[in-house]
């Protein structure tokens, strides 16, 4: 099981960084582009879900920033914390990136509604525990 796993992260990151290379984006840039795309982030909570230190992090949105697929914002909650957020155009390259995931989509294809749920359900135990 747990080489199958493997297996699967495995061809899901080469799928997500083959997507993400066709925007001319790197990996880190287009997850963190996703992250995004459900909604603007601290930078702090950003590094959290990439797993990785907060100056990586800014160095991604500076360069996200610079080809205007995300911004920078205060908090409107606390002017001192920065949130980043996906622009127009970045939510539209993240849709994109989306899309552009055949890995997942073909094979899940196969399942039914039911074993997709069931799939879910127990990836989500996996995660809790």
């Amino acid at each position: 099981v747990v080489e199958l796993i493997a297996e699967v992260v495995a061809r899901y990151h080469a799928d997500y960084d083959e997507a993400a290379a066709g925007h001319a984006l790197t990996g880190a840039q287009a997850k963190l582009l996703s992250l995004l795309s459900l909604g603007p982030l601290p930078m702090r909570k950003l590094a959290q879900k990439l797993k990785c230190e907060p100056s990586n992090v800014t160095g991604i949105v500076d360069r996200l920033e610079a080809r205007g697929l995300a911004e920078r914002r205060p908090d409107p909650a606390d002017r001192r914390i920065k949130m980043a957020a996906a622009t127009d155009e970045g939510l539209r390259v993240a849709r994109d990136l989306r899309e552009g995931l055949h890995f997942a989509r073909e094979p899940l294809a196969g399942l039914s509604a039911d074993e997709r749920g069931t799939l879910r359900d127990l990836l989500r135990r996996m995660l809790d525990a």
